[in-house]
């Protein structure tokens, strides 16, 4: 005789069905998901955005769901805390990444600066957390300045010309063939500021790209403007720390902390002085969300 199972004992019992996933709990994910692409927003600031953090961290279904939906969109998540919100940045893949080709042709009417926007903000980034620790310390907040970024690589043009020449390296290449010269090489002969009577910042100048480039930042969430001093002064965030430590392992990244310019002794980063500089305006405490 077959034994008889009865399937609605509570051993066996399947899932409540209030345990499914419903309409609105894909709702509430994509609401938070969100809130997450837009990076000003402050869950300290709005009561929603800090409930779905809240619900995030202790329903771990609905985390989960939260996690798909990004995924689904081609995002990645970094962080979801208090202290960044749901920190997302997008896949090589997503409709929401921004690729350097694209932002130089916004930002310049000569898409070939690409490579100069992209070494600022390999910079911005080196000079606001140059050490590792300053990335692992939640805590720590980089300052950065538009001068300092621009005097920072100018020090890393001298640096890598010098090797250059140790190395019997050609460091004047053909000019007709701008493609062949490393960016370091572009933006030492780049004005600074631009050739105006009244020295007024030029958009194609290396000040007025680094300019760009912190703009960016800033209204991408990443950096807040904190004053006008030495071309704009700004600080990082917590969404910009996680968005480093994600770029962090880059050659071009290494390399250019390799250069030994951003000795840090306070938890500020400075510059060392060429011997030289006059012409550098170096400025103490100057400071990639991007898809080749």
């Amino acid at each position: 005789m077959t034994e008889h199972v009865e399937w609605s004992d509570p051993e066996n019992a399947a899932a409540p069905a209030s345990a499914a996933v419903t309409p609105a709990d894909a709702a509430d994910a994509a609401r938070l998901v969100a809130f997450g692409l837009q990076p000003k927003l402050q869950p300290a600031r709005d009561h929603e955005y800090a409930d779905l953090l809240r619900r995030y961290r202790e329903d771990p279904p609905f985390g989960r769901l939260a996690d798909a939906v990004a995924t689904g969109l081609g995002l990645v998540v970094l962080e979801v805390s208090p202290r960044a919100g749901m920190a997302v940045t997008a896949a090589e893949d997503s409709v929401f990444a921004v690729r350097m080709g694209d932002y130089a042709r916004r930002t310049s009417a000569d898409s070939g600066d690409r490579f100069l926007h992209g070494l600022a903000h390999l910079a911005v980034a080196a000079l606001a957390f140059p050490r590792p620790e300053d990335l692992a310390d939640d805590g720590y907040i980089g300052r950065v300045t538009v001068n300092g970024v621009d005097a920072f690589v100018r020090q890393a043009c001298r640096r890598l010309e010098e090797r250059a020449e140790e190395q019997g390296e050609n460091t004047d290449p053909a000019t007709d063939a701008p493609g062949l010269e490393a960016a370091w090489r572009i933006w030492a002969r780049r004005s600074a500021t631009g050739a105006t009577k009244d020295a007024r910042r030029l958009a194609g100048s290396t000040t007025g790209i680094v300019a760009k480039a912190v703009a960016f930042l800033t209204d991408s969430g990443f950096l807040q403007r904190t004053g006008d001093d030495n071309g704009g002064t700004y600080r990082t965030t917590a969404r910009y720390q996680l968005q480093v430590r994600d770029m962090a392992g880059s050659a071009a990244m290494a390399e250019l902390l390799e250069l030994g310019i951003v000795p840090v002794t306070d938890g500020s980063a400075t510059l060392l002085p060429a011997e030289d500089a006059d012409d550098l305006d170096l400025v103490a405490d100057a400071g990639l969300p991007f898809h080749s």
